[in-house]
């Protein structure tokens, strides 16, 4: 069992950054694929970000390349997402999920376990 709390939510202008956190317990951090997603009022949950185990290897949804940054520190057990040149259309609750598998998955169904969320509010 891995449990996953999400921080660093809030409310931004347009253009600014916000950086989220998700911190990590219970089995080994490295085992797990790390990815974050986001659901819009209204909308389905969709894939923002994943890295690799040990963080080689990301990838990144069209809607936020270029703008956000996931990374990860195994020895803090903290996934991050960094986020700039926030817009509106970035407003959605944003969770962490952990997966077993080995590669990269942008499936929501290939994650395991999930964090309750962290509201992200950006305003015009």
């Amino acid at each position: 069992q891995v449990q996953l709390v999400e921080s660093g939510g809030g409310q931004e202008q347009a253009g600014g950054s916000l950086r989220l956190s998700c911190a990590a317990s219970g089995r080994t951090f490295s085992n797990y694929a790390m990815g974050w997603f986001r659901q819009a009022p209204g909308k389905e949950r969709e894939f923002v970000a994943a890295i690799s185990r040990l963080g080689g290897n990301t990838y990144y949804a069209d809607s936020v390349k270029g703008r956000f940054t996931i990374s990860r520190d195994n020895a803090k057990n903290t996934l991050y997402l960094q986020m700039n040149s926030l817009n509106p259309e970035d407003t959605a609750v944003y969770s962490c999920a952990a997966s077993q598998r080995v590669g990269l998955t942008t499936y929501s169904h290939n994650y395991d376990y999930w964090g309750q969320g962290t509201q992200v509010t950006v305003s015009s």
